[in-house]
């Protein structure tokens, strides 16, 4: 067991990752350290340093004697997301376009090749999890580690949120798809031509299509149901 723990940690927190960031791990789920030792065939020692690294990333949180909960979603943190965001996002795709090196320009025309492809066969969980690593690409390009942090912490919820309405059948999500796959491509553009300004205001654009798309899931139109003819002033009520 000891000779495999090593592979299977890595197994276990990419797969564990990739459950969370898709909803197949809830938010505010917890996880049981046994359960998990026997789903990736490890033992108590590395379920936990496995557990100990996503909580450093922000995947899970630790509580004393209840153990590892998957980060909630609640009212503040969403509040948090919305405010900061497009600032994030706008910081890191200025500091991309200044310091990226031509091989991860080449590994983010590689994801954004999956990313279309997804789109193709509507595949919602690749679609999400290639939009996840194609802005964490941007992040790695743009060389900060006091920024990096906070972006991975933004993506992991950009992403479950994306998967709670994501609907690839829907003639409005067809259109918003096409235009932000199109907008990644001006991203790469704009990063190989190091132009600073116009890739950090194309990250405000790229988040206000995503913003939209939140908010109309969010405060979606009532349902039209008739309420009724109004009473006049001299109508009375029978019992």
């Amino acid at each position: 067991m000891d000779a495999i723990a090593p592979e299977g940690k890595a197994a276990c927190i990419e797969d564990l990752k990739r459950r969370i960031l898709t909803q197949d791990l809830l938010p505010s789920t917890y996880l049981d350290e046994v359960e998990v030792g026997e789903t990736y065939g490890i033992s108590r020692p590395p379920v936990r340093e496995a557990l100990r690294q996503l909580a450093g990333e922000g995947y899970v949180v630790l509580h004393q004697k209840r153990g590892a909960q998957v980060a909630p979603m609640t009212h503040k943190t969403l509040r948090n997301f919305f405010i900061v965001a497009p600032m994030i996002y706008a910081a890191v795709a200025r500091l991309a376009a200044q310091n990226a090196t031509v091989s991860q320009i080449e590994e983010m025309k590689r994801i954004q090749m999956a990313f279309r492809a997804a789109i193709r066969n509507r595949n919602v969980t690749e679609r999400a999890l290639m939009n996840e690593r194609f802005h964490d690409a941007m992040g790695e390009m743009a060389d900060n580690e006091f920024l990096l942090p906070s972006l991975r912490r933004l993506l992991i919820d950009h992403t479950r949120i994306g998967m709670t309405f994501y609907n690839p059948r829907m003639a409005s999500m067809a259109n918003v798809q096409a235009i932000a796959a199109d907008q990644h491509e001006q991203f790469i553009t704009l990063i190989e031509a190091g132009d600073a300004d116009a890739a950090a205001d194309l990250a405000v654009a790229h988040w206000e299509l995503s913003r939209s798309q939140m908010e109309s899931f969010i405060t979606p139109d009532s349902i039209d149901i008739p309420l009724g003819t109004p009473l006049s002033g001299n109508s009375k009520v029978s019992a």
